[in-house]
């Protein structure tokens, strides 16, 4: 007997129909003789729904009273698949967050998990019952109700599974697993039998959406064996482990892209010690994350530097850089949206020199030009202008041996938490 957690995201559980189709599923887990927690995202659109109505009574929200809201679409679903269980013949329980014992951060709308004790949900389990925990949630130590952010329903099915030492975590979303690109983009994109932890995180940190950075992150330091596989079918999914199997010839895995990008340009800056430490500084105590930054060649005693943001932060992050203009002098600042950041990933790209030489002229021909560059020991990526973007991922794709001979893309509806 394996113990199994299975984590069904919106649009999984979107109507009463899919409701029942995944209870179907999870009472054949069972027959096999597999012990089952299940983690479920709120039906379809209800999050958004949420949202709109809290901002048409007040556009900014208080951030508890948020929380109080956002933890309900869940708690919907895990009660409804309950019962949908229950009428199949199976006994199931269903628990909040906290219930299934989720201790969090103070820190509302993208809380951090402290510890998990998961007593009520062994319990359940060692009674027979099939286990329904709502993702997305926890409780703080003064019981106040948090959530996790985007991706929190993923972060909950694998940190519940490291808690009770499950043999698997499977996470059903609306495609058949993981891809060598957005299949929407190239027809032909290839699904991946494995990837490891690493390539996923940087996949997931890069703008591939399958699977959030931190349900990565949370599984590579647990070493939970993850599975990502399709709600809608029956097909083999892909593992995500600590190594995955290199296949002979592959040296790039995957190709993410972000369309989310700005970039802000400081010019004129006086090259005196301590200037970017001021700098980004003010930007960490703005909460605006910061990824690629280039400085140029000093001049006169003064330099240039450029760096990202997400689009969403862009205005943020002009506006802390004009605060800091009367003690920190510079030229002009400017920002540019319209960007994209593209990015090949790929374990076997550390012993194989000239990969990134290759994205280069892969790009160049077809007559783009490359703003930004930043490398890790297994990803490259590269900010350009956005135009482009479709010519560029199916340039790169066939560059790097990545195309399926048949089409083999097989997908529902978007599915984002």
């Amino acid at each position: 007997m394996s113990l199994y957690v299975m984590k069904f995201g919106g649009s999984s559980v979107g109507n009463t129909e899919r409701m029942q189709r995944v209870a179907k599923r999870i009472v054949e887990k069972q027959d096999e003789g597999h012990q089952c927690v299940v983690v479920v995202s709120a039906m379809g659109d209800t999050t958004d729904d949420l949202i709109d109505q809290a901002k048409l009574l007040n556009p900014d929200p208080p951030a508890r009273e948020m929380d109080m809201l956002m933890t309900t679409g869940e708690q919907i679903s895990m009660a409804l698949l309950s019962m949908a269980i229950h009428q199949l013949g199976r006994e199931a329980a269903s628990f909040t967050g906290w219930q299934a014992g989720f201790r969090t951060e103070s820190v509302h709308g993208k809380a951090r998990i402290i510890d998990i004790l998961p007593g009520r949900v062994q319990e359940a389990l060692r009674a027979g019952k099939i286990v329904v925990v709502a993702g997305f949630q926890g409780m703080t130590e003064d019981g106040e109700i948090t959530t996790f952010g985007r991706g929190g329903s993923d972060t909950t099915a694998v940190a519940l599974a490291a808690a009770i030492s499950a043999d698997v975590c499977e996470i059903y979303t609306d495609v058949d697993g993981i891809y060598s690109t957005d299949p929407r983009i190239v027809k032909c994109a290839t699904k991946l039998k494995e990837i490891s932890y690493d390539e996923m995180l940087e996949l997931a940190s890069l703008g591939a959406a399958v699977l959030h950075p931190r349900a990565v992150e949370y599984a590579k330091h647990n070493k939970v064996r993850l599975v990502v596989r399709s709600s809608f079918n029956n097909n083999e999914g892909t593992v995500v482990k600590e190594e995955a199997t290199m296949e002979q010839g592959v040296v790039v895995s995957g190709i993410a892209y972000d369309k989310n990008v700005a970039r802000i340009s400081i010019l004129g800056v006086s090259d005196t010690p301590g200037v970017l430490a001021e700098v980004f500084g003010e930007l960490a105590r703005a909460e605006i994350n910061v990824d690629i930054i280039v400085q140029s060649g000093v001049q006169n005693g003064e330099a240039d530097f450029s760096f990202t943001v997400s689009l969403a932060e862009c205005d943020n992050a002009v506006a802390v850089i004009n605060n800091l203009k009367g003690h920190l002098p510079y030229r002009e600042v400017t920002s540019e949206d319209g960007l994209v950041k593209i990015s090949i990933v790929g374990a076997g790209m550390i012993s194989h020199p000239g990969v990134a030489a290759q994205m280069f002229d892969v790009i160049s021909k077809q007559g783009v030009s490359i703003k930004m560059v930043s490398t890790s020991e297994i990803k490259t990526s590269c900010v350009i202008n956005g135009d482009k973007l479709n010519e560029v991922i199916k340039a790169l794709h066939t560059a790097y041996n990545l195309d399926a001979e048949d089409q083999v893309f097989v997908g529902g509806p978007q599915d984002r938490r």
